[in-house]
């Protein structure tokens, strides 16, 4: 049987969602679990591999087991074994060729910064820091720049290894808070550190160091040079999984590309 499950986590404790030896992750947390329960080692698969200190709203894995139990017993299952920095929202039994990173179709990520002089130290790993004011308004209108199909060479980590950098977004926008400003992007999948990337670079804009216009170019000249900074990892949220096409047509209408994930393609 194949397993779905969809969980939340904060990331701050954690070296990432991937295993690592010797570190503390997400996925070890619940392969220790199903090791136990099966006495064999049971490998998870998610949707998505979240980096050191990034948050999960909502993120999903699968798994197959021979074990007949019911999905609310799995999930009373994991929650009573895992840490207080992990939360399982639902199990369910889904069909064996399914797969939780190539029926992904699309994400949606957050990036939480507030702006203060002070430190807010009960948010500081929940949110960013931005000490001076920037101007929205020239944020939003760049964020704007990111929108469509293009080639997110420029806005990557240079340890990204993939060779297909050719991403589709359908949101992206900056919203104003109360205490400062999100930025909200949703794509057919993202490259290792491209939102973090992307988000430097629009406060950049807002602080009028550089220009929304110029992203057309950046993206066009494919250099990560040109663009030396990337947001620190703890704004970061993994908001959303998209699973169904229908789903993303809903939000974001009929005339949008969806794109059909393959090996080639990352987090």
């Amino acid at each position: 049987m194949r397993m779905l499950v969809k969980i939340s986590y904060h990331g701050g404790q954690f070296m990432g969602f991937q295993v690592q030896h010797h570190e503390r992750t997400v996925q070890y947390e619940f392969e220790r679990i199903l090791k136990r329960m099966h006495q064999t080692f049971v490998r998870i698969h998610p949707s998505s591999r979240t980096d050191k200190g990034v948050h999960a709203i909502e993120q999903y894995f699968h798994f197959d087991t021979h074990l007949n139990i019911a999905p609310d017993r799995w999930m009373y299952a994991f929650n009573s074994a895992l840490p207080k920095d992990i939360y399982v929202q639902s199990v369910e039994q889904i069909k064996d060729d399914f797969h939780c990173r190539y029926d992904c179709v699309g994400k949606k990520y957050r990036y939480k910064v507030y702006i203060d002089e002070a430190k807010h130290i009960f948010e500081h790993d929940t949110k960013v820091q931005q000490k001076k004011p920037v101007n929205i308004q020239e944020m939003k209108e760049a964020a704007k720049h990111f929108l469509g199909t293009h080639d997110f060479t420029s806005f990557c980590s240079q340890k990204t290894e993939v060779q297909n950098k050719i991403r589709t977004i359908y949101q992206s926008e900056v919203n104003e808070t109360q205490d400062g400003f999100e930025f909200v992007v949703t794509g057919s999948g993202f490259l290792y550190n491209m939102v973090r990337v992307m988000v430097a670079y629009l406060i950049l804009v807002g602080e009028e160091k550089r220009s929304g216009n110029e992203i057309h170019t950046l993206l066009e000249e494919r250099d990560r040079k040109k663009i030396p900074h990337t947001a620190p990892a703890h704004g970061l949220y993994l908001e959303k999984i998209y699973l169904d096409k229908e789903e993303l047509i809903n939000e974001f209408g009929r005339n949008i590309e969806i794109c059909n994930k393959n090996s080639s393609e990352n987090v």
